[in-house]
């Protein structure tokens, strides 16, 4: 996976405008999902490429329609990456403090 593809795929609005339309209803054509933007077809299929080169969303054909399904697996990469390890220490001084305080 290449992180910085993900960071770059999430850093633009439109892009997880695409996201959270797919979180909401995987499978959806280029149709569909310019229907909830103002933005040209080829803009928006310029967006939905960059978040399949990232991993972010897979598009795959149905007879003459290409559907777009959500991958959340680079997220949560990202996620336990870059945020799990993070949280982990508050998580454990909030768990010693209140063992503290009961005792």
């Amino acid at each position: 996976m290449d992180e910085d593809a993900v960071f770059k795929a999430l850093a633009d609005r439109t892009r997880r405008h695409l996201l959270d339309a797919l979180f909401v209803k995987d499978g959806q054509t280029l149709t569909e999902l310019e229907s909830g933007l103002e933005m040209t077809r080829f803009g928006i299929s310029k967006h939905l490429r960059l978040l399949e080169e990232a991993g972010l969303v897979t598009a795959v054909r149905s007879g003459r329609k290409k559907l777009h399904y959500l991958n959340p697996v680079p997220i949560r990469l990202i996620h336990d990456r870059w945020i799990d390890k993070f949280t982990e220490q508050q998580i454990s001084a909030l768990t010693d403090l209140k063992r503290d305080l009961e005792s």
